[in-house]
């Protein structure tokens, strides 16, 4: 979690790395609570801000979660996106990327040959929705960038 300050603004920035679908569900249930925990002990008058991969499929339709899901989502629901929306409507947090039309290659964060899905996720509370300009997925883009070895691998 990071915490700033800008301006009268005090956003609390958590980054997060979810639990992967093979995992067994005791252990996701525990991380979701641990995650729970954190968001919950921040105050209402700071603001969240929870991004990063969540290792679930939160869906294209909103149906059960309107006031969380935009209903710009890709793809279809699963356990683990469940998960997320669960998660996200407890706390009252709005999934940012499910806000604004866009086309599915400013949706889609993952791509393994024909396989295409939405993992990360950005989401505030509700009442900074206002604040939520544009959310999108820049293709391409590395957080740790491929370096080649002498032997001509790349890692």
């Amino acid at each position: 979690m990071l915490k700033m300050v800008l301006g009268d603004c005090l956003p609390n920035v958590f980054t997060v790395y979810a639990l992967h679908s093979g995992k067994p569900d005791k252990e996701k249930e525990s991380f979701w609570k641990e995650v729970i925990h954190l968001v919950s002990c921040i105050p209402q008058n700071e603001m969240v801000v929870f991004a990063g991969n969540m290792n679930g499929h939160i869906g294209s339709s909103n149906v059960g979660y309107d006031g969380t899901h935009g209903g710009f989502g890709f793809g279809s629901r699963n356990a683990d996106g469940s998960r997320i929306l669960e998660f996200a409507d407890g706390l009252n947090l709005l999934i940012c990327n499910t806000l604004f039309t866009k086309q599915e290659a400013k949706l889609v964060t993952y791509v393994a040959g024909p396989v295409k899905s939405t993992v990360d996720y950005i989401m505030v509370r509700q009442e900074d929705k206002a604040k939520v300009r544009n959310v999108k997925v820049i293709s391409s883009e590395e957080c740790v960038p491929k370096q080649t070895v002498s032997n001509g691998h790349v890692v």
